[in-house]
């Protein structure tokens, strides 16, 4: 369900597809190390009420594993430091900044979460 992006020109490209389909963005930092990111692929992301909240919105995942220059180039752009990291960006393009994820979020929490980033209108 998600589209795996690798580099900036990537996400640009994903973003700029979504906002001409009017779609919201879900951008999810992932490493096959991290125990947290694990979890929310277990525990949260399959959960019915979380797949309602995402529903018409582009997925976008970018594994940095590897953590090499492109991840290490994704992450600092967004000035984030590793996985789990979760990122949403408006119909407009823009990443609704007080909305970030970091960490573990069970279902029940994600879900309402996700509602209201989406929700949020650009001022």
């Amino acid at each position: 369900e998600f589209t795996r992006i690798k580099t900036l020109s990537d996400l640009e490209r994903e973003l700029q597809a979504a906002q001409a389909a009017g779609q919201p963005v879900m951008l999810d930092f992932y490493a096959d190390w991290c125990v947290s990111c694990k979890e929310m692929e277990k525990y949260t992301f399959p959960e019915p009420s979380v797949q309602a909240a995402l529903a018409g919105s582009v997925l976008l995942q970018a594994d940095v594993t590897a953590n090499d220059d492109l991840d290490q180039a994704l992450m600092q752009r967004f000035g984030i430091l590793g996985p789990p990291s979760i990122l949403f960006f408006g119909t407009d393009g823009a990443e609704r900044t007080a909305y970030r994820v970091v960490g573990f979020k069970p279902a029940d929490e994600f879900a309402p979460h996700v509602q209201q980033a989406f929700a949020v209108q650009p001022r």
